[in-house]
């Protein structure tokens, strides 16, 4: 049984999944000591939180922000698919780097920094980071569009992420390209737009 143990951690798919797991867990832990609450405030868990303005936004398990996390797994895909295929890397290690730039993001979303930009600059005013359930789960998202990329044709994967960023456009006015925009250069016209008015 020992033996069986240490021949799947040593094939390389078990060894890949394993140091997913503790860049997970390293993350979540990362996340505490950086003080981000575990769950909501409001002392409960859910499914999803389809309310944008409110205090219990990016703080339940799913929210209208995790399909930019989806999208961002797509986006990851092609750019290592691109880059694995010129230098050869396998799939274990192109998923590896793309988990690692999601974590990144998810901890730089989380300085302060980020976080007063948003209530600066788009229609967050009342955000102050996700919570660290949020950001583990906006990971695991991307993780699932980056084997949905994977896994199914491309055109299938171009539509599914415009009817995403359109849908998610139109329900709450803002999606990944707006907050990008909001983000790095910020117009009135938008967040008037998407205060309502």
């Amino acid at each position: 049984m020992t033996q069986n143990f240490f021949k799947k951690i040593a094939d390389k798919k078990y060894a890949y999944a394993a140091i997913a797991t503790a860049i997970i867990a390293l993350f979540g832990l990362a996340l505490f000591f950086m003080g981000q609450v575990l769950i909501c405030k409001c002392g409960y868990i859910k499914l999803w939180h389809g309310v944008v303005f409110s205090s219990e936004n990016s703080q339940h398990l799913s929210d209208w922000y995790t399909f930019s996390h989806i999208i961002h797994g797509f986006i990851f895909y092609w750019i290592f698919w691109r880059a694995g295929k010129k230098y050869n890397w396998p799939l274990g290690l192109r998923f590896l780097l793309a988990l690692l730039i999601e974590v990144g993001w998810e901890l730089f979303e989380n300085t302060d920094f980020i976080i007063n930009r948003y209530r600066e600059v788009t229609i967050s005013l009342d955000y102050y980071g996700d919570s660290i359930v949020n950001s583990v789960f906006d990971v695991l998202m991307m993780v699932l569009g980056f084997f949905m990329a994977w896994r199914f044709p491309v055109w299938l994967i171009a539509v599914a992420a415009i009817l995403m960023e359109l849908i998610v456009g139109w329900y709450i006015r803002d999606n990944l390209i707006l907050n990008i925009i909001m983000l790095v250069y910020p117009f009135d016209f938008i967040l008037k737009w998407q205060s309502g008015g």
